[in-house]
């Protein structure tokens, strides 16, 4: 019989005869890995059969299970090898079987491959939104808990060119929240960056989109600093203000 470990690709396929398939269930039992493999597989399967994909080209099944059974196995070495170690080494015998097939597989083949893609492009790009979002929701959060928090302080000040920056801080919370609203929009390529200043140090506490000319920023690591303010910059940022800030207060 065939290394029981290699038949995870066929059993999802159900391309194996009635004593392999009894055989791997039996497998399935003691072996982590493969069954780990199959689970893997499967949803790969239960994506073919969604009825907005297109079928797989004709003969692919067969041409693929031909390609795994020329493809030389690997034999157990002396002492055995970990369950992710023989794991590895049947997804790679997998991929050199699939891609040879692939290759001789025409437009049919290259379609699926593509589509295939399409669901791990998907994929990533949910992934993406959910963590962007996650981390909105998370900032709003911060947000929210600094302008109720008891040792909130409020401080504000009108911009002489227009405009009017306030300041919420916390100490406890060792955060802030910065309103910037009405400050003439930006030059092209720049933006407005906000600093914490104590004594002659001062530390970017985050830029405005460029060429905008108000913006709300949460700000971490207010405790101790003495001043806050606004510089014009480039739209990247600057390691220090460029110039004298456009508005500066104390904080505290």
């Amino acid at each position: 019989m065939t290394d029981i470990h290699a038949l995870a690709g066929a059993y999802v396929l159900d391309a194996v005869d009635d004593v392999e398939r009894a055989a791997f269930a039996r497998h399935l039992d003691g072996c982590e890995s493969c069954a780990l493999e199959l689970a893997e597989l499967r949803e790969t399967a239960a994506r073919l059969a969604d009825s907005t994909w297109s079928v797989p080209p004709p003969g692919l099944r067969e041409a693929v299970l031909a390609e795994i059974r020329r493809t030389p196995q690997e034999r157990p070495r002396p002492g055995g090898r970990s369950g992710s170690a023989r794991a590895g080494a049947r997804r790679r015998r997998f991929a050199v079987a699939a891609a040879a097939v692939l290759l001789a597989g025409g437009v049919g083949a290259v379609t699926w491959v593509a589509q295939e893609q399409r669901v791990r492009d998907a994929r990533t790009e949910a992934g993406a939104a959910r963590d962007e979002a996650g981390a909105a929701r998370d900032e709003a959060a911060r947000i929210r808990a600094v302008l109720t928090a008891p040792d909130a302080v409020v401080r504000t000040d009108a911009v002489p060119a227009g405009g009017r920056v306030t300041v919420v801080a916390s100490a406890s919370r060792d955060e802030g929240v910065a309103l910037v609203d009405g400050l003439a929009a930006p030059a092209s390529g720049r933006a407005y960056q906000l600093w914490l200043i104590e004594g002659s140090t001062a530390t970017s506490a985050g830029l405005l989109p460029a060429g905008q000319g108000g913006g709300t920023k949460l700000l971490s690591g207010v405790r101790g600093k003495g001043l806050f303010g606004v510089t014009e910059e480039p739209a990247g940022g600057s390691a220090q203000p460029t110039m004298t800030p456009l508005v500066a207060f104390a904080l505290t």
